[in-house]
């Protein structure tokens, strides 16, 4: 795969206004439209653009808790994980969910409207999640920095 100096501009007007029509996209990038239309489309089928996506504050919607809880799984039970992430998929309050290698196993972010609501979700639908052998738990305080972006 090979990425030159005029997509990487591409890439940087893009990640900074995902919602950019190719247009202005192509304008603010110093290319013409169809150029800019094929360079997209290029990387799009290169795997380097997987998705626009909408960013939504969920803080918007009422939601003021954000735990990053950490659990270390059961493995003596074969299933642990596909069972674990299965279950952790059902809940609408589960944000994020990503596995690692190391003492941590998994990493979910959970959402809630306030400490109450949160130690409901707690209770009822985290602690009841299969394989658990571990939580950690971490409140949100403050996020200093939320980039997917890379250095183009």
């Amino acid at each position: 795969m090979q990425i030159d100096d005029t997509d990487r501009r591409i890439l940087r007007h893009l990640l900074a206004e995902p919602d950019l029509a190719t247009p202005v996209l192509a304008e603010r990038a110093g290319v013409t439209q169809a150029t800019c239309w094929r360079r997209l489309e290029r990387l799009a089928e290169q795997g380097v653009i997987t998705a626009r996506q909408a960013v939504i504050d969920w803080r918007a919607f009422g939601h003021e808790v954000e735990v990053s809880l950490r659990f270390t799984l059961d493995k003596t039970y074969p299933r642990a994980f596909d069972e674990f992430l299965a279950a952790a998929r059902e809940v609408p309050e589960v944000i994020g969910i990503e596995t690692f290698l190391g003492r941590v196993d998994v990493r979910l972010n959970v959402i809630a409207r306030d400490m109450a609501h949160y130690q409901q979700i707690y209770r009822e639908r985290i602690l009841t999640l299969p394989h658990i052998a571990d939580i950690e738990a971490l409140m949100l305080i403050a996020t200093i920095k939320d980039s997917a972006g890379l250095p183009l």
